[in-house]
């Protein structure tokens, strides 16, 4: 297993998240309509690439579910953070 492979393959899973969590943010603002397509599309690619990633090498498997995993409470906390620091 590549470390290499797996830091970037992290860093892809975490740039996912964050591209997936904007956008479904965005999408809740728009008519009901326009944000179902939107959540069916958005569900389509996050389906490819999820495909692709684990059709990839082990370690490429590996980094992705670990960048995905840990994102989500390392952004919620640094979000927690900023609230904190802007309200002292």
């Amino acid at each position: 297993m590549n470390t290499l492979t797996v830091l970037a393959a992290a860093a892809f899973g975490s740039n996912v998240y964050l591209m997936t969590f904007s956008t479904v943010r965005w999408l809740n603002q728009l008519a009901s309509r326009i944000k179902v397509a939107g959540l069916v599309v958005t569900g389509m690619v996050l389906c490819a690439v999820f495909g692709i990633i684990a059709f990839a090498s082990q370690s490429v498997t590996i980094g992705f579910i670990v960048g995905a995993v840990i994102t989500p409470p390392v952004h919620q906390w640094i979000l927690q953070r900023r609230r904190h620091v802007a309200s002292s």
